[in-house]
């Protein structure tokens, strides 16, 4: 009896030995990576579009990494496998496959197939076999261009100067559109007067040397691509050089106090101070008027445009103008090389600032070396900016009115005295004002150029 029941005890402590194990090894197998269950992930990134001329990219993901895939073009009459791959002890967790389209007729009509897209993971789950996915997706198929073309521009642009372009574009699949100055420099379209019309305020930025080309680029879901060139002649600026002198009490005075209303550490040197405070938050500074060019001005749908000439601050003399190459020297070195961007206008101190034209406050905060800014809205992407103010008399969001008060001239920011840094925005591009300030540039090169496109439109 006593032996029965050694070996009942034995056999329950072997069963439970195993059991353990077998949970164990159940319990490893759910929980490792090995063993993960999570199917391939697809993504097709046209947006389900495609021109049969570009490649279709498709991108599948998985955790384990892939063993196979394969992808197959689909319609009413074929049935073509546009690549297949089985791959051995891949662990690239994505993986990116460009397509090339099958070879059909240049007549095909169809305008809608279907892309089936089979994928297996590297994972021992499913009995080794892997997690397996298979999907389909419907395409368009859209080989046509869009329709863009110029209907009127301004026929002159300087460097650091402005234009403008009315424009048709249309696609029943339109993705974007919009203007590029030497393919580097995008300028936003505004609706104009009738459905497929757009208008867009160009500017030639100050710091782009070489005039190459100004294109209107239209793009569609499927990736068809439509340039037509904006003609413009280039007129040649008057640059001129200046030198300014820093001393250690502005540098001390004024470039720490820049820096740290900036968010900045101050350098240990001197030279260093004024550097970061000359190159590094000038260049945020510029920046970021253009994003608020970008994201804070309307450009909702107009019918026509009307701008007055901006004027001159009433009574005060111009202590530095657009487009100035300035030489800073410290302690008879050069230690930095900038553009200086707008008119200084110097009066009396804290001089009332008024608003030429009506808009809109987009903007009403400190900034850098312009220190306290007002930035007006007047549609189309253009902006009138106030600058160096000590205080300010409206607050964002508020509409001012020709003559309405900004608030007064001050010494914030990164200056030398009591002045008004006015400036001239294109989509947030700091442009020469001395163009904007006279009424006839205004209306031979803007509004002339607007309303005969309106002229034009009517006829088609």
């Amino acid at each position: 009896m006593r032996r029965s029941g050694r070996k009942n005890s034995f056999g329950t402590f072997i069963f439970s030995v195993l059991l353990i194990a077998l949970i164990a090894g159940a319990g490893f197998i759910y929980v490792s990576p090995t063993f993960e269950q999570d199917k391939p992930k697809i993504i097709i990134d046209t947006n389900k579009f495609w021109n049969l001329k570009d490649k279709l990219k498709i991108q599948i993901t998985d955790q384990s990494g892939l063993k196979y895939y394969k992808i197959t073009f689909i319609d009413d009459k074929n049935n073509i496998v546009l690549a297949e791959e089985s791959m051995v002890n891949n662990t690239n967790k994505d993986q990116i496959i460009e397509v090339n389209p099958p070879k059909l007729s240049p007549f095909y009509k169809n305008t809608l197939v279907k892309i089936k897209v089979e994928a297996i993971d590297n994972s021992k789950w499913n009995f080794l076999n892997g997690n397996s996915i298979n999907k389909t997706f419907d395409i368009k198929i859209d080989k046509i261009k869009p329709i863009a073309s110029v209907i009127n521009n301004s026929r002159y642009i300087k460097r650091g100067g402005s234009a403008v372009a009315v424009v048709k574009v249309f696609d029943k699949n339109l993705k974007e559109a919009y203007i590029t100055f030497n393919d580097k420099v995008k300028f936003k379209l505004t609706p104009f007067y009738k459905e497929n019309y757009y208008v867009s305020l160009i500017a030639w930025p100050i710091d782009i040397e070489d005039f190459l080309i100004v294109n209107l680029v239209a793009i569609d879901q499927a990736g068809n691509k439509t340039v037509s060139k904006v003609p413009l002649y280039i007129q040649k600026p008057k640059l001129k050089k200046d030198t300014i002198k820093i001393d250690r009490k502005f540098i001390n005075e004024v470039s720490k106090n820049v820096l740290t209303q900036s968010g900045h550490e101050i350098p240990d040197s001197l030279k260093d101070i004024f550097v970061a405070q000359n190159k590094i938050v000038r260049k945020e500074n510029v920046d970021f008027l253009r994003k608020i060019g970008l994201t804070k001005m309307d450009y909702s749908k107009i019918d026509s445009f009307k701008i007055k000439n901006f004027r001159r601050l009433n009574g005060s003399r111009t202590v530095a103008g657009f487009a100035e190459r300035r030489s800073y020297i410290f302690e008879q070195n050069k230690i930095d090389e900038e553009w200086h961007l707008g008119m200084d206008w110097a009066k009396v101190k804290h001089a009332k600032i008024v608003a030429s034209n009506p808009g809109k406050v987009v903007f009403n905060s400190y900034l850098g070396i312009y220190g306290n800014v007002v930035i007006v809205d007047h549609s189309l992407g253009l902006g009138s900016l106030y600058a160096h103010l000590s205080n300010t008399d409206v607050s964002v969001g508020q509409d001012v009115y020709k003559n309405s008060k900004i608030g007064n001239s001050g010494t914030t920011g990164a200056v030398l005295g009591d002045h008004l840094h006015f400036g001239i925005l294109v989509q947030g591009i700091e442009v020469d004002p001395i163009e904007w300030m006279d009424r006839n540039w205004i209306k031979t090169r803007i509004t002339n150029i607007i309303n005969q496109a309106k002229k034009e439109i009517n006829k088609k």
